[in-house]
């Protein structure tokens, strides 16, 4: 059974940093792709960051530069590193694993909360 549970979200002042975590089980990253979603209020979720089964890398195009997805496969830990925090990337951040590798992230976990604020 494949469970993933998200944590490290808090309350940031704009341009900290944050890292959150993903502890995942019942899965092996080095055959999973994996993923970040974050969804703000009254808004649909979108993707930030990706990281495939071979260690390749995408980013939304509004976190480039800023964020960056790895993984520790030994710990089953997907990590996001996240810098230059804005107002704008204020969300709850999800999460997600496709270990079948067919492009659909099936298995989400909770989500944590991120609030970057003044």
């Amino acid at each position: 059974q494949v469970q993933l549970v998200e944590s490290g979200g808090g309350l940031v002042q704009p341009g900290g940093s944050l890292r959150l975590s993903c502890a995942a089980s019942g899965i092996d990253l080095r055959r999973s792709h994996m993923a970040w979603y974050r969804q703000a209020p009254g808004k649909q979720r979108e993707l930030v960051a990706t990281i495939t089964s071979f260690g390749n890398t995408n980013y939304a195009d509004s976190v480039k530069g800023r964020f960056t997805i790895s993984r520790e496969n030994a710990k089953i830990t997907v990590y996001l590193q996240m810098n230059s925090l804005k107002p704008e990337d204020t969300a709850v951040y999800y999460c997600g694993a496709d270990p079948r590798r067919s492009g659909r992230y099936d298995y989400w976990g909770q989500g944590t909360q991120v609030t970057v604020s003044s």
